[in-house]
């Protein structure tokens, strides 16, 4: 019997898990679940894995809003430094 050591698989397991604090929202409504983009007008709850199970943490009112607390946009970054101006390589001719 060929066994991975139990290191191996833990390590493997920890990259399966969900991440503790990752958000969700659900459809609040009569029926099943459908796909978000069904009732985009639909209230939605927002939910986040604390690791064990999932908690309730807020309703927003629609599709739309729950779409920015789930993906916020990024922050642009600041540079540190400026750009380099470029330097003249020998295949440029003066």
């Amino acid at each position: 019997m060929n066994d991975e050591p139990l290191d191996r698989w833990a390590a493997r397991r920890q990259g399966r898990l969900r991440a503790p604090g990752e958000l969700k929202a659900v459809t609040l409504g009569n029926g099943p679940h459908r796909a978000a983009h069904m009732n985009p007008d639909a209230p939605r709850m927002i939910l986040e894995w604390d690791g064990f199970a999932w908690q309730a943490l807020m309703i927003v009112d629609n599709f739309a809003e729950a779409c920015r607390l789930l993906y916020p946009t990024p922050q642009p970054q600041q540079r540190a430094q400026p750009a380099q101006p470029k330097q003249p390589g020998r295949h440029r001719k003066p």
